[in-house]
């Protein structure tokens, strides 16, 4: 019988560095671990340059760490052999951030969603092959007269239901959504966001969702996990994350969400988080956020705090916690 509790991915002590010359040493992602089980997803949130999309892209294998382990249905995803390799693109795929510059402009939407079905072929018959593409362009709401387009004939929203497509087209289990609404206007984000979760219902898939967006990440994550220049620095179910922030950082995100109730709204005390974020270029020892935290001490100048359950599975990296 098939263990169905084994999480799908499990990322353990993650490290990527980027040497950017003359001894430096560019620390995007620093030690990150997290699991994600079998059809739910975890949202992964953060400032810009925190490492959340470096996180995204060494999972999928486009960049090769430094240093932890990244296991996919158990397997090491950086030490398969190249059959091993190609299996694993066909379980695994990403949704990218730009819907502008992940389509080839010189493919038509046909072949871009084929694509994948040529790589693994993924049909016996030429005929079985268009039938394929027309029925996951009907599944992102799209119709068989758009395959033979050309992505500048698109709006966004359009395209980026196109980069969805081809994501599907070889039946994933587990897919990395990196920011995939950002680039959207307001009003097709959320169409995208519940594309994602009937697909997501409809086909058992599995989502690492990466954004700064917290209402969205709120609105479709199991599990939410807020990353600082490198670090996880809190991580718990999604609902117990957002009613009790326990990291300063955390709550100074979540009090700058506007709230739709406006008496809530007026009542509510903003957190204003001072400081510029450091680099994370050769990062001095201790918390990364101790320079800007309302509530440093000491130690927090010494020693990086470990991420540590503090009870019903949420986990903080802080010291005044």
């Amino acid at each position: 019988m098939e263990d169905n509790t084994q999480p799908v991915l499990q990322v353990r002590n993650l490290q990527k560095y980027f040497n950017v010359g003359r001894g430096l040493v560019l620390k995007a992602v620093d030690g990150v671990s997290f699991s994600i089980e079998a059809g739910k997803t975890l949202g992964l949130v953060g400032e810009s340059g925190c490492g959340k999309t470096t996180v995204g892209r060494t999972i999928v294998r486009l960049y090769t760490p430094n240093g932890g382990q990244v296991l996919f249905e158990g397997q090491d995803v950086h030490r398969l052999d190249r059959k091993e390799q190609k299996a694993l693109t066909q379980r695994m795929q990403m949704i990218y951030q730009d819907p502008y510059a992940s389509l080839n402009p010189r493919f038509t939407t046909g072949d871009i969603v084929g694509e994948g079905l040529d790589i693994h072929r993924l049909y016996s018959s030429r005929a079985e092959r268009t039938s394929r593409i027309y029925d996951l362009l009907a599944m992102v709401g799209l119709n068989k007269e758009h395959a033979s387009r050309f992505p500048h004939e698109f709006s966004g929203g359009q395209r980026q239901r196109i980069g969805i497509a081809r994501a599907l087209a070889v039946n994933p289990k587990f897919i990395v959504c990196d920011e995939p609404i950002s680039a959207l206007d307001v009003s097709i984000q959320a169409q995208v966001i519940n594309l994602l979760m009937k697909l997501q219902r409809s086909l058992g898939l599995t989502y690492l969702f990466i954004a700064h967006d917290l209402s969205m990440v709120r609105h479709i994550s199991d599990q939410t996990a807020v990353m600082y220049l490198g670090v996880i620095v809190e991580m718990g179910a999604t609902e117990e994350v957002y009613a009790n922030p326990l990291h300063p950082y955390t709550v100074g995100l979540l009090s700058a969400v506007p709230a739709a109730d406006p008496i809530y709204e007026k009542k509510r005390t903003r957190v204003l988080l001072t400081g510029d974020v450091p680099s994370p270029v050769n990062p001095k020892p201790g918390c990364r956020f101790a320079g800007r935290c309302p509530r440093v001490m000491a130690k927090c100048h010494e020693a990086q705090p470990e991420l540590r359950d503090v009870g019903s599975g949420h986990f903080v990296a802080c010291y005044a916690v």
